[in-house]
């Protein structure tokens, strides 16, 4: 390999990858001399890249760990495959990484070729994956990765959206901040037409643009916009509080009901109480009989009303009773 950039940025591919590289490995699938890699390996350090060196019969290179190093180099399949990986994240809204793949997936894409953006695009077309127990509505990367784009940049966006009783309209709005919360994404914005703060459901947004006119700065009306959001949306909705008794030890329950571990109190060595608020009785029941424990719900009624249906209709499928439907 003559060409000197070329063989550089092969070279620090192969580095990349967690093992150690014996030179005249390196060597051989570079199609140079020993000297030769080293000298690229010298280029490689004066660039900053943390190359090191072990002694010995069988020394060779890899870059240390742990360390500050340039950006990360990637080959094209590699840049495809995060790209889809980063993708499906960000589709989903899954628990914990969904707001920083979208942030990865907007730098990444910024940077693709078109050439990888196309591959990219097509493996979306020809993909599908099956929904998840509890998934909504699915929302198009692509759309977050504009809306991602347009609130880093500072810029102003356009787009349609659908509300839920059906009625489309034509938005310019100041993106704030994406919020991620229960498997839907929301775009918390400043309604440039209505001169008031909306929170709009993503996979409502269709054809987001971005202006390149500046956007506003703004402060929001509370300084965490995630709690902004949760508390805008309880207020439209009606919540339930409940209060359950689950012969479970406290440890074992917090967080799979919804609820922060303020709101568990652990009863003794084996029983908690548990006090949860939601908006739908559905959810909340489903999510008492997955904790796989005995329980006792005190409130509210409904939701005791919601888990005998439950059991009258499982019973009836295990052919316990003699009622049909």
């Amino acid at each position: 390999m003559t060409d000197t950039p070329g063989r550089l940025l092969t070279l620090l591919s192969l580095l990349q990858t967690p093992r150690e590289w014996p030179g005249s490995e390196l060597a051989e699938r570079l199609g140079v001399s020993p000297r030769t890699i080293r000298r690229d390996v010298d280029r490689l350090r004066d660039l900053g890249y943390p190359v090191q060196a072990t002694m010995g019969a069988i020394g060779g290179y890899r870059l240390a760990a742990g360390k500050a190093m340039p950006p990360l180099l990637l080959d094209d399949e590699e840049a495809v495959a995060i790209a889809v990986g980063l993708r499906t994240a960000a589709g989903r809204a899954v628990d914990g990484i969904e707001e920083a793949s979208v942030r990865a997936l907007t730098k990444l894409e910024q940077v693709l070729p078109s050439r990888l953006r196309q591959r990219v695009s097509a493996l979306g077309v020809a993909t599908v994956a099956l929904p998840e127990a509890g998934a909504r509505e699915p929302v198009d990367p692509e759309h977050l990765t504009v809306m991602a784009a347009a609130i880093a940049a500072g810029e102003r966006l356009r787009f349609g959206y659908v509300a839920h009783d059906g009625t489309e309209s034509r938005r310019h709005v100041d993106p704030d901040r994406l919020v991620a919360a229960r498997h839907r994404w929301y775009l918390l914005a400043w309604d440039n037409e209505r001169a008031d703060w909306r929170i709009f459901r993503a996979d409502r947004i269709t054809a987001p643009v971005r202006t390149g006119a500046r956007a506003a700065p703004r402060e929001l009306p509370m300084a965490d916009p995630a709690e902004y959001v949760r508390s805008k949306m309880y207020s439209l909705l009606p919540t339930y509080r409940a209060v359950v008794t689950v012969r479970a030890p406290a440890s074992a329950v917090i967080g799979r009901l919804g609820d922060s571990p303020e709101d568990v109190a652990e009863l003794d060595d084996g029983t908690c109480r548990v006090r949860s608020h939601s908006d739908t009785l559905e959810w909340l029941a489903l999510r008492l009989l997955q904790l796989g424990h005995e329980f006792t719900v005190h409130e509210p009624p409904e939701l005791v009303e919601v888990l005998a249906g439950y059991a009258g209709r499982a019973a009836r499928g295990a052919g316990l009773t003699g009622e049909g439907g």
